[in-house]
């Protein structure tokens, strides 16, 4: 195993830094934060009697992963680049120069070795988004390890226990919220499921490059906007941001400020919302909405033959969008969600939030058809297109009847045998209340933003039970990094490692605590982690 040690920039690798524009770097980040708050080249860092994330602990966790199978070697580099959306190019950071980034593909029980060459103009890192891994791996600067610097370099590697379906994204500010994802497959050696083709679909809402914007101005925007008059958090109309093609964020206008022309960009426009996410439906409506990097426009497009059983792979790399998606013509079958087997259920639609993955098998009609994924309640969509024979192209607002169909959300899927979490009394019980608003942008938990140094403590072999009570009036999809947890509100609850938490409602999740180390637990609306909506659960030794 090579050194995980930041090598020193180049000439060569500081190319990226002509990209930078307004609001860029400017922002204090904080999961972006290099303070040094534990983790990989942070020796002794764990205060409190807490794992050190590099600690005997997790080596020795790492060992109990499995017999090794083979290393698979991958270098990526991230770089700002000029990204092809399809019918328009954009400027904006990604892997390789791809969007998605190229898919990387092992098997259970295979050691990822990624080396990530940082090209950016500021530090970076990589989270394994679902992946249960060694803590010091999992890429969380300030806790886990520290930034990867401009022009340096740091090797992942870990070995990956269990199949399924994942992606990796940057952990450091708003960086998800440009072309820095790409899938992570975890092919399953004893597969069984049996299919014909495969389609791994990445689905994403896009600002970043569109009139000069970046995810860092619009975060910029959203805490200024509500600086000056932003409503109580639901029910308000939106307004678009200055120059930037329909982009519009949730806030209200001060009687202050200049009222525009009915055809400026800025002008009024109702706020995103829908019933199913139970009232507000998101922050930002953006200017565009992706599957598989590109737009309805120019969409994407998959073959297969009449009859062939086809096993999609669903992922929301989104940063303020639920999606909800159907095939049009045809009816899916839910086999996984966040990587784990689900009892197989029948549906027309899926409701994806931030971070959450599905997979489904569908068969294979005769004709063209649209894959529609609608952002959910801001009356604009994605399209991918799958051609089976001949016929035209499905026009960029397709609306296959699919999506007012049967609808199936988590909690409707039970685990499959093979993974149900088995029956146990909790040893602990850690209550996170979802707190804030949109007047102060203070998205936070328990009342208390971000602070590293702030741990829920848990010990290894306990049953742990997370209530999330969302006090606020908006959804909030939360992501537990390292384990999966069940469900607990259902019985025989599906796993999962994201899950979405609806306003005034409260989700109850269980998992055992197996993987020692340092573990963020977050909402995964990029905005929501960034102002504060990050807490982190911590091993004691």
């Amino acid at each position: 195993m090579r050194e995980n040690t930041p090598r020193t920039p180049t000439r060569r690798t500081l190319l990226g830094a002509a990209i930078a524009v307004a609001g860029a770097g400017t922002l204090a980040a904080c999961s972006g934060s290099s303070s040094g708050h534990g983790g990989h080249g942070a020796a002794g860092s764990a205060p409190g009697g807490y794992v050190d994330p590099a600690g005997k602990e997790v080596a020795a966790a790492e060992k109990k992963r499995g017999a090794d199978g083979r290393v698979r070697e991958v270098r990526l580099t991230a770089a700002a680049a000029p990204l092809d959306l399809g019918d328009r190019t954009v400027k904006s950071w990604s892997y390789g120069g791809d969007l998605p980034g190229k898919e990387v593909r092992v098997t259970a029980g295979d050691t990822l070795d990624l080396t990530l060459a940082n090209h950016l103009p500021e530090p970076t890192s990589m989270h394994w988004h679902g992946i249960a891994l060694r803590n010091d791996m999992d890429g969380v600067p300030g806790l886990t390890q520290k930034s990867v610097a401009p022009g340096a370099d740091f090797t992942y590697r870990f070995k990956v226990s269990h199949p399924g379906t994942y992606w990796f994204h940057p952990h450091s500010g708003t960086q998800q919220d440009r072309g820095l994802y790409a899938p992570l497959i975890v092919e399953d050696p004893k597969e069984p499921l049996s299919y014909d083709k495969e389609w791994v679909v990445v689905l994403d809402d896009w600002v970043d490059g569109v009139a000069g914007s970046t995810p860092d101005a619009v975060l910029k925007e959203l805490r200024s906007g509500m600086d000056h008059g932003g409503g109580s958090g639901g029910g308000h109309s939106g307004h678009d941001m200055p120059g930037m093609e329909g982009m519009s964020m949730r806030s209200t206008r001060t009687e202050e400020s200049p009222s525009p022309s009915a055809d400026s960009p800025s002008r009024m426009m109702m706020g995103a919302k829908s019933d199913l996410l139970g009232g507000d439906a998101g922050d930002v409506k953006y200017p565009h909405y992706l599957v598989n990097g590109r737009t309805p426009a120019a969409p994407s497009s998959f073959e297969a033959r009449p009859g062939d059983r086809i096993r999609i792979r669903f992922i929301n790399a989104g940063g303020d969008t639920a999606f909800r998606v159907a095939l049009g013509g045809h009816e899916m079958t839910v086999t996984h969600t966040d990587g784990f087997p689900v009892r197989h259920a029948k549906t027309e639609a899926l409701l994806l939030g931030m971070g959450e993955r599905y997979d489904v098998l569908v068969t294979a009609g005769d004709g063209v058809f649209p894959l529609t994924a609608l952002a959910e309640g801001k009356k604009a969509s994605g399209l991918a297109v799958l051609r089976t024979g001949s016929g035209a192209t499905p026009k960029a607002t397709s609306r296959p009847r699919e999506l007012t169909g049967r609808l199936l959300t988590a909690d409707k899927l039970r685990a499959d045998e093979s993974v149900a979490l088995a029956s146990r009394k909790p040893d602990r019980t850690i209550r996170l209340q979802l707190t804030g608003g949109m007047a102060k942008y203070d998205w936070a938990f328990n009342k208390k933003p971000y602070d590293p140094d702030q741990r829920h403590p848990v010990r290894a072999g306990e049953r742990v039970r997370l209530v999330f009570a969302n006090s606020t009036s908006m959804w909030h999809p939360v992501h537990l990094h390292g384990h999966t947890f069940s469900l607990a509100n259902v019985a025989d609850g599906p796993r999962k490692d994201t899950a979405i938490v609806l306003p005034n409602a409260t989700l109850t999740a269980d998992f055992d605590a197996d993987n020692p180390g340092l573990w963020m637990v977050h909402c995964h609306n990029v905005y929501h982690s960034e102002a504060g909506m990050m807490t982190v659960l911590g091993y004691r030794g």
